[in-house]
This record gives structure tokens, C-alpha cells and sequence, in this order.
């Protein structure tokens, strides 16, 4: 008799048992598979190398908390010239890299150093200098002209001289114009943007700036845009991950989250009104999905 009561009675508990395991693990689930509200990553330290012209332009200000908050994620910005930053990707020693030299960048990513490349903005490069124009490029037909009449009369050129990208396309320009530069005339500030601005200011000199770093920096400037729009000027901005195969101490995830980032909607939506309150037009062209040859065509 008791075993005939016992039995019905297990019978009734593994029933109930079963239910209960069914009734809850659905929230349960959710909770395990997405990460609750707020939740930090295990490893939450993002290192990007990017190039000044991000930094000083204001741009970073505005992406990474936008970034930190979404995520989760910590960025730690390294802003220097985009060679330094290529370098400290070819090492391991960032997990994402912003720049603007796609040559140079190439290199990278042909090595297999570079992954998940992605287009993200353009704007372009500027000449600018003394209102006055001594070098008289304000008639040049093209940026090559320009450089040309600088080095003729030997006006001051202020170089950035710290293989940014900035100073890259500087250097291409000199090599197409067929002249080395160097003399009294020829000054390399071997610093970022905004110092290489400052510097050119006070020299009274002409320099190579994008256009918004210069921007930012204009109030406090006596230098005149003197020459723009030639297509060579384009500026243009990728972002790839330092591949995690080749570094093993690379922040994966926290990479590819801020290339994801970069690319989005959302972000892109930010980088093509930023400035515009402020200066009266965006300081930066989100491009991703496109391609570069269509860039900087109306």
C-alpha cells in the first residue's frame, strides 16, 4: 500500500520538477545570453592609435563617450602622426587604428597586420599662409603650382615633419613638383597639427593643414585659406583592427566593436553634422560603404 502511494506521488514531484524547470529558464536564458544593462566587458580597455587631426579637430570628444556608452568599453586615445600610429599597430601595441594615409595603410593590411578595414570619412587638405600671399598661390591652376611659387620666391613653409599623413601628402606633393625642400625657407615643426599651425602663424609662413583642424583653430589664426578643392587634397579616414592572430594580447573584441561603431548609422549621422553649429559647415564627409574612387564627386 505504501509503495502504491509512494510511487504517484515521485511521479508528481519529476512532473512538477519539469515545470518548474520550463516555467523560468526563458528569462533565465535572456539573462545569460544578453548582457544585463551597463554590464562591463571582461576586458574593457580599448587602445586606438589614431592621428592628431581627430583629436584636434574635436572629433574624438564627441565619438568616444558616444563609444564608452554604448559598449561598455574604455577608450585609451593615443593621438600622434599616422605613421607612429601604423607603427604601433605593425608592433601589437594598439588594438585599433583611425588614420589617413590609405598608401601606407595598404601596407598594413596587405601584410595581414591591418583586418577588418573599413572606409569611414573624408574632408580635405589646405594651403594656408599669410593673408598678404607673398608666394602668390592664390593664382596657382593646382596644389603642384602652388608648392612650385612657394619654393621659387622661398617663402616660409612651416612642415609638419613627423610622418603624419598630413606630412605624407605633403611629401608627394614635393616629389610631383619635382623639388627637394630644405633651407632657411623650409621649417619642420616634427609636431601635430594644431603646434604645426601655431608655429606657421607666427613665422608668418605657409603650411598644409586639413581643413578641420584649421577650422578649430581659426580664431585663434591670422593664416588665410590660399589655395583648396584641387581632387589630390581629398583627406580620407580608415579604421581597421590590429589582428588579434599575429598579437595574442590585442583587445579583439573591443576592436572590432569600435570599427562596428565607426561604420554605423548612428555614427555616421554624428561625423556629417559635426562642426556645422559651430563653423557653418561639417568638419568631416562620412563615407562608409563607399567606395574611394567616388569620393569628393558632386
Amino acid at each position: 500500500m505504501f509503495k502504491r502511494i509512494l510511487v504517484p506521488i515521485i511521479s508528481l514531484l519529476f512532473v512538477l520538477a519539469l515545470l518548474a524547470g520550463c516555467g523560468s529558464p526563458k528569462g533565465q536564458d535572456q539573462a545569460q545570453q544578453t548582457p544585463p544593462a551597463g554590464e562591463q566587458p571582461k576586458n574593457k580597455d580599448v587602445i586606438l592609435a589614431t592621428t592628431t587631426s581627430t583629436q584636434d579637430s574635436g572629433l574624438l570628444d564627441v565619438l568616444i563617450p558616444a563609444f564608452e556608452k554604448k559598449t561598455g568599453y574604455k577608450v585609451k586615445p593615443i593621438a600622434v602622426g599616422t605613421g607612429q600610429a601604423l607603427a604601433m599597430g605593425e608592433k601589437g601595441e594598439a588594438d585599433v587604428l583611425l588614420v589617413h594615409a590609405p598608401e601606407s595603410e595598404k601596407k598594413l593590411v596587405d601584410s595581414g597586420v591591418g583586418i577588418n578595414y573599413q572606409l569611414v570619412m573624408h574632408n580635405d587638405f589646405i594651403v594656408v599662409g599669410p593673408e598678404n600671399d607673398p608666394a602668390g598661390i592664390k593664382s596657382a591652376k593646382n596644389t603642384v603650382e602652388a608648392f612650385k611659387k612657394i619654393a621659387q620666391t622661398q617663402s616660409t613653409f612651416v612642415s609638419r615633419g613627423d610622418d603624419s599623413g598630413t606630412h605624407k601628402k605633403e611629401k608627394d606633393i614635393w616629389k610631383e613638383a619635382g623639388i627637394t625642400p630644405g633651407g632657411k625657407w623650409y621649417q619642420e615643426a616634427g609636431t601635430g597639427m594644431g603646434n604645426t599651425l601655431n608655429i606657421a602663424n607666427e613665422k608668418a609662413g605657409y603650411t598644409l593643414s586639413d581643413r578641420a583642424t584649421y577650422l578649430a583653430n581659426q580664431k585663434n589664426l591670422k593664416l588665410k585659406i590660399l589655395y583648396e578643392g584641387d581632387r589630390t587634397l581629398l583627406n580620407i579616414y580608415h579604421v581597421m583592427q590590429v589582428n588579434p592572430q599575429k598579437f595574442s594580447k590585442v583587445n579583439a573584441d573591443g576592436a572590432k566593436a569600435f570599427v562596428d561603431f565607426m561604420v554605423s548609422p548612428e555614427t555616421q549621422q554624428i561625423i556629417g553634422k559635426f562642426g556645422v553649429d559651430k563653423y557653418g559647415q561639417p568638419l568631416f564627409f562620412p563615407d562608409a560603404g563607399k567606395k574611394m574612387e567616388d569620393l569628393g564627386k558632386k
